[in-house]
């Protein structure tokens, strides 16, 4: 029996997971997703041509491979209908769990209403109601994609929802549906999904059984997990690797090799701490040169310097076994580049990550920076001060950088 290799985003996500999934999945006959919903955003260059990835697993670029959307994962069936029109002859490569939660249209509803209330305490959300969705999964009150073969059930439960919730709703503002609004809706879903829904548990078991190469791709990063990343400021759902083995129905045996995705500086989306936040110049040429802006929101995303000390504290959480580093094309031409190496943590110097991380300063060692790296493909032609940077980063997080990402496009990645 095969084991399942995982990737895991280490930092506030958006870290290029998508390129490695797509790059590393030539070689495998399954890519899963286990979590998340489509605040999910991978972006994948291919011979020039961006694809931008939500729901969808992006192993769905390779005809040959097959692609699952784990019971773990919120789905919107909207928004994955749209998505895979992208695409063609899914049958038989791409399958839904039937027990992953739906997302519907009033749970984006109530995710925005609940953030304006807020005020300048909003969570920075991407209102996409994945929030709310699972607040249903786990009160017990939600709705599974397997209910949508039955739209005129489905249709009849969810009216009786929103009626027990009449007030509640009301008073965010969020206007109910009727019933044939509700029905005719979910009627289109399941005609356009149908084929596609299945006991994806059950698929996996027997492709290990069968010593089939299984990838499991994650969403988001380590540092928005639920119980491990800097709450509340977070998403959702457990994104560390042990999220993939609930979010799949795999056990913590199944897992293999762990490649831990990081980008050479650190961006986060939304409010929250970020201790190597840059607002000066560098943070600007890292958000411009990086083409720092969402792929769900299209909202700038926040950036600063690489920080050794979360990302050590994310690798233990997730047992990385070597980091796919990326984007390190993007430090070209800085004269130095700067890497937290600890915290200054209520007077004390500390190598560890708190709870409360706003109240951490931290602290740099400088490198001498390079010219150019994009489009090497070869560790041997790197400038020795980039080099440098890759052995420091290896040196203080005490895991291996085994791929090195030169560009966006898929060709250019060195692979030690």
């Amino acid at each position: 029996m095969t084991k399942a290799d995982l990737i895991v985003g280490i930092q506030w996500g958006d870290e290029g997971k998508g390129k490695i999934v797509d790059m590393l999945s030539q070689n495998y006959d399954l890519v899963c997703r286990s979590g998340g919903g489509h605040n999910a955003g991978h972006t994948i260059w291919v011979d020039g041509v961006k694809y931008a990835l939500h729901l969808v697993p992006s192993g769905i670029l390779h005809p040959n491979i097959i692609n699952i959307i784990g019971n773990g994962v919120v789905v919107n069936p909207e928004v994955l209908i749209k998505e895979m029109a992208q695409f063609k002859n899914l049958e038989g490569r791409f399958y839904i769990s039937d027990r992953a939660h739906l997302n519907l249209a009033y749970h984006s509803l109530i995710d925005q209403a609940k953030e304006r209330l807020k005020g300048d305490k909003a969570i920075g959300t991407t209102g996409k109601g994945i929030g709310p969705a699972y607040a249903d999964k786990i009160s017990r009150t939600g709705h599974r994609v397997g209910e949508l073969l039955d739209p005129e059930l489905l249709s009849a439960n969810l009216m009786n929802d929103f009626e027990a919730n009449r007030v509640y709703l009301d008073a965010l503002g969020v206007k109910i549906p009727s019933k044939d609004e509700i029905y005719q809706e979910l009627k289109g879903f399941k005609e356009v999904l149908a084929p596609y829904i299945a006991d994806t548990t059950q698929i996996l078991w027997k492709a290990m059984d069968e010593n089939k190469k299984i990838l499991l791709e994650g969403a988001q990063g380590t540092l928005l997990d639920i119980d491990h990343g800097t709450y509340p400021y977070v998403t959702s759902s457990n994104t560390i690797s042990a999220g993939a083995c609930t979010g799949l129905g795999l056990s913590p045996k199944s897992i293999g090799n762990v490649i831990g995705i990081l980008k050479a500086y650190t961006t986060r989306v939304g409010n929250g701490a970020f201790p190597t936040e840059d607002h000066g110049d560098d943070g600007n040429t890292m958000c411009e040169v990086g083409k720092e802006y969402g792929t769900t929101t299209g909202r700038r995303r926040r950036c600063g310097w690489l920080d050794a000390v979360a990302v050590r504290y994310a690798s233990r959480l997730n047992g990385v076994d070597s980091y796919a580093l990326m984007k390190l094309d993007v430090l070209d031409g800085f004269k130095t580049i700067k890497i937290c190496k600890a915290y200054e943590y209520n007077g004390k110097l500390i190598d560890y990550m708190p709870a409360n991380l706003d109240e951490v300063t931290p602290v740099y060692e400088e490198l001498e920076g390079w010219d150019s790296i994009s489009g090497i493909k070869s560790y041997d032609e790197l400038p020795q001060n980039a080099k440098k940077y890759i052995e420091r980063i290896e040196e203080l997080t005490g895991v291996r950088v085994s791929i090195v990402s030169t560009s966006p496009e898929r060709s250019d990645t060195i692979l030690r």
